[in-house]
């Protein structure tokens, strides 16, 4: 999850809701390697222009573009199977229950939109299958695996293997 200002990026496992009306930014949605102090609109489309170099590297497309006058070097990822990516916005609410006040739950959020992918950019590298963000996506099929209940199927076969390693 990440956090800018009343703006927050929050990755979740996709349930059975209709997310089809809301905003698709796929391909959009973009990792830079720097603090922006600066919360208000700008037109990004007119200064920021990623393209393809045709380079693959370990797998992945690597892109490019200028920010600042820094080159970057990136790829788009998709999320894992299962899993979208929501932009949530703080609700403007001119009444609040006096309950969700005495409760301290003071923020109420809406989802803004949605998106199946993110392109991270690094500074002065090529992309890499090493990279901090790629690797903390594999945390997403270690947590499933380990949440996921046992059945009798998988005590079976645990045993069985067991059994043979003797």
């Amino acid at each position: 999850m990440m956090s800018e200002g009343s703006t927050i990026v929050y990755l979740t496992q996709r349930e059975g809701g209709d997310d089809s009306e809301l905003v698709d930014l796929s391909g959009k949605v973009h990792q830079l390697p720097c603090a922006i102090k600066y919360n208000g609109p700008c037109s990004v489309s007119n200064f920021f222009k990623p393209r393809s170099t045709g380079i693959e590297v370990e797998g992945l497309k690597v892109e490019e573009a200028y920010f600042r006058g820094r080159k970057l070097q990136g790829t788009t990822i998709p999320l894992s199977t299962g899993y979208c990516g929501f932009v949530l916005g703080k609700k403007n609410l001119v009444e609040k229950k006096a309950s969700d006040m005495s409760d301290g739950n003071s923020n109420h959020w809406e989802v803004n939109a949605k998106f199946e992918n993110v392109t991270y950019w690094n500074h002065d590298s090529l992309p890499s299958s090493d990279d901090a963000l790629l690797r903390s996506f594999h945390w997403l099929t270690v947590a499933k695996a380990l949440h996921k209940p046992v059945t009798a199927e998988d005590l079976v076969s645990a045993s069985i293997a067991l059994q043979k390693m003797d």
